[in-house]
């Protein structure tokens, strides 16, 4: 940090929405030249807080609001704010994949001829070009943003939100911004953002991965259930286990129980032969209903194919999947003759792939089910809030009201839905790909649970996964996939272990302990 002045200083913040308290007393304060991270479980009120700074949301009556020392006037104008140098990162980035780099940095604020009253295109590049320089970001500004990579794309929106920011002053709020980012492009982000607050800017970042808060913040303050479990605390004195215990108000428990692994082997129920797909190839691996598999590698070596070529998502170019009952060609089945066979996938986007936003919780929960359990003439509600309670109560999803829109949910509570919705099913097969993505501490642990009492009884669940402590909590067996060798089982059961794995030469044994 850079300097000890406050950028940002709130006290005494409340919201109420009707009877309910979502926010009691809350104080956040942020030191230029520092990154200040936001910690806490969906429903925590992070999001509610943010709402609350850049004017969306009006606070009750009390509250202290100040940017530089000078106050803002309550309810905030959102025009007030953006002028006393506070700007936000969204979690989706909010590009326009058809716009040029120049388009999307200055897209609400172009630069107009005084004549004309028309965008300046001279000016709109010389601005963006500006802009990037400042931020040392090696991009062209006539370069279309739909051609970008993740870690480009996020720079694009860091640069928009720091457009009007003069250098050295402003406060930039990343909301999940970096969720799609790990390995070096995660690092490559942080960079940046040590380069904005080294000249006297601040940031606050809010995520759900405590490693990486560990690793880019100056200092923290965590929430849990609308107040202050932890206020201005310095990350070098904290440890990830103790932010979780803030967190949830008790101590996390590190690992899902797993049973032992039996002196017989059970017999196989389901083989995978000779899977290839655009990335991928020789892929192949058996296990039991009852069973655990995950699979990982590279991050982006393929393995991420893996699920969507296994449930018909993908086309495959080879490859077979067989169950006791039938066996499916993967090159032609398709999704429908894999949900035939029983196999089902919960994919990685949620909010592309996996739910309908606007329609209600028991909606989503029953949308697999109705050509099976209802009829053309009448689908039957019955059987549908029957599911949608007993997800609500297994899940602990929440609300607990199934008639809420799917839209309104946290994070969190959005993939317990998209997980109920194909558990109801009864799949031979379940296959997850990151399933605790962006999720909080408590969820990802409910999500685990879930699995292994699925497991117990009798599914064959795959987790393809990144997050190498929700392999090693879960998992029975772990396969690492490597393009010179394919699919191969490791003897690892440590999360640092099997990074170690994952990351080693070639040549390396996959087998080899640690």
């Amino acid at each position: 940090m850079s300097s000890t002045a406050a950028r940002l200083q709130v006290r005494s913040l409340n919201k109420t929405f009707g009877s309910v308290q979502v926010l009691t007393d809350v104080e956040l304060t942020v030191l230029a030249g520092e990154i200040h991270g936001l910690a806490g479980q969906n429903g925590s009120g992070k999001s509610t807080l943010i709402k609350i700074l850049t004017g969306l949301y009006t606070p009750d009556p009390g509250a202290d609001y100040q940017v530089n020392g000078q106050p803002i006037r309550l309810p905030v104008r959102w025009q007030q704010v953006r002028a006393a140098g506070i700007s936000v990162v969204h979690q989706d980035l909010g590009l326009l994949d058809q716009l040029t780099v120049a388009e999307n940095i200055c897209v609400g604020g172009f630069p107009t001829s005084r004549v004309t009253g028309r965008i300046d295109r001279h000016k709109r590049d010389q601005l963006a070009a500006r802009t990037l320089d400042r931020l040392v970001v090696e991009l062209e500004p006539t370069r279309l943003v739909g051609t970008l990579s993740a870690p480009e794309r996020a720079e694009i929106a860091i640069a928009r939100a720091m457009r009007d920011h003069a250098k050295g002053a402003g406060l930039i709020i990343l909301d999940e911004s970096t969720r799609a980012l790990s390995g070096d492009d995660l690092t490559r982000v942080h960079t940046m953002l040590r380069r904005i607050t080294a000249d006297g800017s601040a940031a606050v970042i809010i995520s759900h991965n405590l490693t990486e808060l560990m690793d880019v913040t100056d200092r923290m303050t965590i929430l849990r259930d609308g107040k202050l479990a932890g206020s201005g605390l310095a990350t070098a004195e904290l440890s990830e286990e103790e932010i979780a215990r803030r967190m949830l108000g008790s101590n996390l428990a590190q690992t899902v129980a797993r049973p032992p692994v039996p002196a017989t082997p059970k017999a196989p129920t389901i083989t995978v032969t000779g899977l290839a797909g655009k990335r991928v190839h020789d892929v192949e691996f058996s296990l039991a209903g009852g069973e655990i598999l995950g699979i990982t590698g590279l991050p982006g070596n393929g393995y991420e194919e893996i699920p969507y070529l296994l449930t018909g998502a993908q086309s495959a170019r080879s490859g077979t999947i067989s169950t006791s009952d039938t066996t499916v060609d993967l090159t032609r089945a398709g999704v429908i003759g894999c949900l035939r066979a029983g196999v089902v996938l919960v994919p990685e986007r949620r909010d592309r792939d996996g739910l309908a936003f606007e329609l209600s919780m028991r909606d989503n929960i029953s949308l697999p089910g109705l050509r099976t359990r209802g009829r053309r003439w009448y689908v039957g509600h019955k059987w549908q809030r029957e599911d949608a309670d007993s997800a609500v109560d297994t899940l602990d999803i929440r609300p607990r009201t199934p008639s809420t829109l799917v839209k309104q949910l946290s994070g969190g509570n959005q993939q317990k839905v998209l997980l109920a919705k194909w558990l109801t099913m009864g799949p031979t097969v379940l296959v997850l790909h990151e399933p605790t993505q962006a999720v909080d501490v408590g969820a990802r642990l409910d999500i685990l649970h879930t699995l292994r009492r699925a497991a117990e009884n009798g599914m064959a669940v795959i987790l393809v996964s990144s997050e190498t402590e929700d392999l090693a909590a879960a998992c029975d067996r772990v396969l690492i996939y490597r393009a010179s060798t394919g699919a191969i089982e490791t003897a690892v059961r440590t999360p640092d272990g099997l990074i170690n794995q994952i990351y080693a030469v070639e040549h390396q044994s996959a087998g080899s302990t640690s």
